[in-house]
């Protein structure tokens, strides 16, 4: 007989010499059982309380191909520790003819080996549950003691033999360090680039980054709180930072976020990937840069003016965006805005179906007509539990097509023409140095701006037609909502220099 080895061990008290060992009193049994091992299937670090385990699911899924009819374990437990998930993947192995044989277990075929087997399964499943009571009242126990759990205890800490913590001098020097220097203004960047060029290492041996800095400079256990989940036991960790000088770091760290959401906005180049250089036609892209000073300057500039492949112009963020901005809100009259919302309702009921839904919805009529046909079959008494057997199969099909087309149909989008015109409305009302206005009056109406040394012409997403900036005739939006074979949201060449082909 032809047999599959199955070994697994969980990541307590176990380790790669536990696979070894499985796997040589498995070979060993089917030497004396005279049984030929074909395969090896081993999970490493995997629970057998879970069936979500990589080889064991290859396993279970290669026992269609009938190439074994038996998996081999160490033991019972080895394969399930669940009664359930042993008696459903147990019946998909039988169904293919492959039966679970224990090296270390005498099970016979008969009612006594059932018996034996489902006394043994239990056992394994209440061994585990009862494991994982221990292990979560043990470190409940240590919790409350403000004992170590086996966790990374944090940079400038050590556990002792007994589990308690104590300060490491070396590394609580560098916390104290870190505290320090960001408490007098220092930037979590200039430390983080500072560390990694002393070469200062993390708690866990990896070089400091602005996310492990951070976690640092939030970590309560440098003021002596231990912590345990939700449970923080003042006085349970040795102190590493004194309480004034962590608060104050924590005031900055706030101080900071505040003002790193107000400034997002000024840090966004709004005009990204719809910004040209008109005289090459390569992508303007933003930087910024912080005068002696200290203040702060953003531009946007030619890719290839960058490498000095071109000579056009820097140009400030802030001004050319105002521009196109203000441009774009003159296209927002009272009978424009009508007209748009009109029109915009008029494209949403036009065709409410994307593609994945007409795929979708094309397979179910196809997962329909061929359930109707096996029905058909198990009636006439053709075949009956082959038929039955892909009768199922095709209503499990067609159930996740259902789910998937559920899915698709949230995702679809269908405006009526008062929530456009209230949308409108409200954008035309916000103040202009808004940022949610800026972007979406840019991203409802720009396709592309060409910049020129003096002059640039925007290219508008309602329209066929290009529009110069210098005189765009408003009428043309009508006109390009009217025109046939109209495709909302592209545009054809310029009108001057046609842009790359790509580009439009």
């Amino acid at each position: 007989m032809n047999v599959v080895i199955y070994a697994r061990f969980s990541s307590h008290s176990q380790t790669e010499q536990s696979i070894e060992g499985q796997l040589k009193e498995c070979y060993a049994y089917a030497e004396r059982m005279g049984y030929t091992v074909v395969g090896e299937y081993i999970d490493r670090a995997q629970s057998g309380k879970f069936d979500t385990r990589t080889d064991f699911q290859k396993m279970i899924a290669d026992s269609e191909k009938h190439t074994f009819q038996g998996v081999l374990v160490y033991q019972l437990d080895r394969f399930a520790r669940n009664r359930y998930d042993s008696a459903i993947y147990k019946a998909k192995l039988k169904k293919n003819g492959v039966r679970v044989l224990s090296a270390r277990e005498n099970i016979t075929d008969d009612a006594s080996g059932i018996l034996i087997e489902g006394v043994l399964e239990s056992m394994a499943e209440y061994y585990s549950a009862e494991l994982a009571q221990k292990i979560h009242r043990g470190m409940l126990i240590n919790a409350e003691k403000c004992l170590s759990n086996g966790s990374n205890p944090g940079l400038g800490f050590k556990v002792n033999k007994d589990r308690t913590f104590s300060v490491d001098e070396e590394g609580a020097k560098i916390v104290r360090e870190i505290f320090e220097r960001y408490a007098r203004g220092e930037t979590k960047a200039e430390i983080v680039k500072d560390l990694q060029q002393r070469k200062v290492k993390s708690s866990l041996g990896n070089v400091f980054t602005y996310n492990s800095l951070s976690h640092l400079l939030e970590n309560k256990r440098y003021i002596g709180i231990y912590m345990y989940k939700d449970m923080e036991t003042p006085g349970g960790m040795p102190r590493i930072v004194d309480d004034d000088l962590f608060y104050k770091v924590q005031d900055i760290l706030k101080k900071n976020k505040s003002v790193t959401a107000r400034t997002r906005g000024e840090n966004e180049y709004l005009l990204t990937t719809k910004l040209f250089c008109g005289y090459c036609k390569e992508m303007m892209v933003g930087y910024g840069g912080t005068g002696k000073s200290g203040k702060q300057y953003h531009y946007y500039m030619c890719r290839k003016a960058r490498k000095k492949q071109c000579d056009k112009k820097i140009i400030k963020k802030e001004y050319i965006e105002d521009r196109i901005v203000k441009e774009c809100l003159k296209m927002l009259t009272e009978d424009k805005i009508q007209y748009i919302a009109k029109k915009i309702a008029e494209e949403c009921s036009k065709n409410p179906d994307n593609i994945s839904v007409k795929e979708i919805k094309n397979a179910l009529k196809e997962v329909d007509l061929a359930i109707e046909n096996l029905w058909k079959g198990i009636e006439k008494g053709q075949a009956v539990e082959m038929l039955t057997e892909r009768l199922h199969k095709r209503q499990a099909e067609k159930a996740e097509l259902e789910e998937q087309l559920a899915i698709e149909n949230n995702k679809k989008v269908c405006l009526s023409e008062a929530q456009i015109l209230a949308f409108l409305d409200y954008i035309c009302e916000m103040p202009l140095n808004d940022l949610n206005k800026r972007r979406a009056i840019i991203n409802i109406f720009v396709h592309s701006i060409y910049l020129y040394d003096g002059y640039f012409t925007l290219i508008i997403n309602a329209s066929k037609k290009p529009l110069n900036i210098e005189n765009i005739p408003f009428d043309d939006i009508e006109a390009a909502f009217d025109a046939e074979n109209c495709d909302f949201g592209e545009c054809s060449s310029l009108q001057i220099t046609a842009p790359p082909l790509s580009f439009t």
